[in-house]
């Protein structure tokens, strides 16, 4: 790697085999003693909330990324429930933001995800919580226990564009992580994140390092004053500006067909 921490450098054969190999055991390591403490009753929500900001600060120093953070985050112990909507350009964008910003945040993950040996386990002990996008009524389950972990403290992590991008520019919105926001009544905090898909661009295997990367938090969005079509304007027009990109021609409300109706929470 070079020596020179302010030169963006492409990792060769060997270095990117390093990350990964560095990376998975890390990842690794987290997920066994977040499993045997919480089979010993020692795993408690502040101890999650560290292990996540220390793995994520590993992941990053790994690949060497220079991150910097504008704006600041509503205060996440008042009582509301809230929901982080971030553009997604890399596999890094949770890392980022777990480094980034303060209180008890998880991503809320596809189902698919927990089916991976020893992470799966680990995220559900660890309170990650998952939405079963082809089967309603356990969507409807899945969203009544991510509103739970929401009054309870949890603030939400969620892509709403769902695939990663692979020029850093927004694509089309899904529309389920704002049904969540609307059924929850949550607050939402629009984050972009620039130059992360130079980090890890997305369909490759070629990690840049020293990479700058700067985390904007837009001003919170109470999903209580808006109907699904006009939050999901609202998200993105906020989005776009902080990401520094040109107004968009096509509608900011276009969406992609999500596979799953929107299941009502009581």
């Amino acid at each position: 790697m070079s020596s020179n921490p302010g030169k963006v450098t492409a990792a060769t054969v060997w270095q990117r085999i390093t990350v990964f190999l560095a990376s998975l055991l890390v990842t690794v390591g987290y997920c066994v003693d977040v499993l045997w403490r919480a089979a010993l009753g020692r795993l408690d929500r502040s101890r999650v909330d560290r292990y996540t900001r220390s793995w994520s600060g590993w992941l990053l120093r790994l690949i060497r990324m220079r991150l910097s953070v504008e704006g600041s985050c509503p205060d996440f112990n008042d009582g509301r429930r809230y929901i982080i909507l971030c553009n997604h350009a890399s596999h890094y964008d949770i890392p980022a933001s777990f480094v980034a910003m303060p209180g008890s945040i998880r991503m809320l993950a596809k189902s698919e995800l927990y089916r991976i040996p020893l992470l799966g386990a680990a995220m559900r002990a660890a309170e990650f919580p998952s939405i079963n996008r082809h089967q309603r009524e356990r969507a409807v389950a899945d969203l009544q226990r991510a509103r739970k972990m929401m009054e309870s403290g949890i603030v939400l992590w969620a892509a709403p564009e769902g695939t990663r991008s692979p020029h850093g520019r927004l694509l089309p919105f899904k529309k389920g992580c704002f049904h969540l926001a609307l059924d929850t009544g949550a607050i939402v905090v629009p984050v972009a994140i620039r130059g992360i898909h130079r980090v890890l661009p997305a369909r490759t295997r070629q990690f840049n390092f020293g990479q700058s990367v700067s985390l904007h938090i837009g001003e919170p969005i109470d999903s209580a004053r808006y109907d699904l079509a006009g939050l999901m304007t609202e998200t993105r027009r906020r989005m776009v500006d902080l990401l520094g990109e040109q107004p968009e021609e096509a509608s900011a409300a276009e969406t992609s067909n999500d596979s799953l109706t929107r299941p009502q929470v009581s």
